[in-house]
């Protein structure tokens, strides 16, 4: 997702992130009525074709799905390359996953997504007064993100700025478990950080607190806003890290990483995420929302002694986002759009989504899908109650319809390594970021024109 550590990164190679919204558009833009689509026909059946991961469409539930829907199913591999070479050529996939927290005002500005209103009116498992607020984040009206059209529904989400925290070993250690109500702020998070971390020499045993949560930029962003600030401009067009707000939140991220205590650039977690050393007891917090649990009730021992707490406050606005919201969205040049919602809304209001909330790996889109989540160990109890106290602080963190996030991650991944190392002043790197950001932004607009 990001750029190697500390290496240097051309802007070319930045923009590359860029090119679906320049080689799509123009694509898309292109394509003739009689453009060869990924769908097609088998022996009289549509042939749908999604851009989806295998553990959310496998073969086993694919064959599922074509015997449900009376179809032919062919999934390709998640890939952007391969999206806007498909977007492009006149072969648009048909269903395409995506991150609407992150992605959809960049779908949406480049007019590569279709507005899904009509057929959420009609639906009869989609009902609008039962799509969880989450989903806002799925909505972009050209200016606002959260308002306006929808374009695409999480399969299930999780507010991310929760999280998860083992308290044996917080027992171990002789801290305070953190409120099930109250949120700690990000100070007191780092301080039980330091508290919680173990050390063998210069070998550290147990990591105290894993701030990466999902990306670096969407993190910062989270904790400008919690001090009552914002990254991005009104408009989405300008970066800022030097209003008090932001310096605050990436202060406190230069002090969490120079202290060691967990995961960042000059520590980075060898597994690649937060459950292996979760898992083992390597880890005492983990910056991950309820659907984090979806592993750790597979591990008795653990989900006996594993908690969900708020998310940490720093001083301003409390505030509990989504960062992910992981689910699908129809692209305009498929030639197959009422197939493609069939599927759609099959596997958002259907069985699958019925089993997907019996699973316990993320919170359903559709409220009425609650009663299926488990609640048959405490830790279960504890945790959607938590979640359900958490509610009232959501709130939609508008991005940038010029740029994708891991461009901005590998801004932050070439400097913040020298920063952390070098001991570079907030306001110095905030200057660093601000010009290598702003011109992404700026040619992303041009793109957008």
């Amino acid at each position: 997702m990001r750029g190697s550590l500390g290496t240097p990164v051309s802007r070319r190679t930045l923009m590359r992130g860029s090119a679906l919204g320049a080689a799509a558009a123009a694509g898309a833009g292109a394509l003739s009525a009689c453009a060869p689509s990924a769908g097609g026909s088998d022996g009289g059946k549509k042939t749908l074709t999604i851009m989806a991961p295998e553990n959310e469409f496998s073969p086993e539930f694919l064959k599922s799905a074509e015997k449900e829907l009376g179809m032919t199913i062919k999934r390709v591999e998640v890939d952007t390359t391969k999206l806007t070479a498909m977007l492009a050529s006149g072969t648009a996939p048909d269903l395409v996953r995506g991150l609407g927290a992150v992605e959809t005002s960049y779908i949406v500005s480049r007019d590569l997504a279709l507005p899904l209103d009509d057929y959420f009116a009609k639906s009869e498992l989609l009902k609008e007064d039962d799509i969880d607020p989450i989903n806002d984040v799925w909505r972009y009206d050209g200016s606002v993100q959260g308002q306006g059209p929808r374009y695409g529904l999480a399969k299930d989400y999780s507010q991310d700025a929760m999280f998860w925290y083992n308290t044996a070993l917080f027992d171990a250690a002789g801290v305070a478990h953190p409120s099930d109500a109250e949120p700690v702020t990000y100070d007191e998070w780092l301080e039980m950080g330091r508290q919680l971390t173990q050390k063998d020499g210069d070998t550290t045993t147990v990591y105290g607190l894993s701030a990466g949560g999902l990306g670096l930029f969407i993190s910062l962003t989270n904790m400008t806003a919690s001090a009552g600030g914002s990254l991005l401009s009104d408009d989405l067009g300008t970066i800022d890290f030097s209003s008090p707000e932001a310096q605050k939140a990436l202060t406190w991220y230069l002090e969490y990483a120079r202290a060691k205590v967990g995961f960042s650039p000059v520590e980075p977690n060898p597994d690649g995420w937060d459950w292996p050393p979760y898992q083992t007891g390597r880890l005492a917090q983990s910056w991950s929302g309820y659907w984090f649990g979806g592993a750790i009730a597979a591990e008795a021992a653990l989900a006996e002694t594993s908690r969900l707490a708020p998310a940490p406050t720093m001083g301003g606005e409390r505030v509990s986002p989504c960062f992910g919201a992981t689910g699908y969205w129809i692209p305009k040049a498929s030639k197959n759009h009422d197939e493609a919602w069939q599927l759609f809304e099959w596997f958002m209001g259907g069985d699958p989504a019925k089993e997907r909330a019996a699973g316990g790996w993320g919170m359903p889109s559709l409220l009425s899908l609650r009663a299926d989540l488990p609640v048959g160990t405490p830790a279960q109890e504890q945790a959607l109650a938590a979640v359900e106290a958490e509610a009232d602080y959501f709130k939609v963190l508008s991005f940038t319809p010029y740029v994708k996030v891991e461009a901005l991650d590998a801004v932050l991944n070439q400097y913040l390594p020298d920063a952390i190392n070098e001991g570079v002043s907030a306001g110095a790197l905030a200057d660093t970021l601000n010009n290598d950001m702003q011109a992404l932004l700026d040619e992303g607009k041009e793109l957008v024109k």
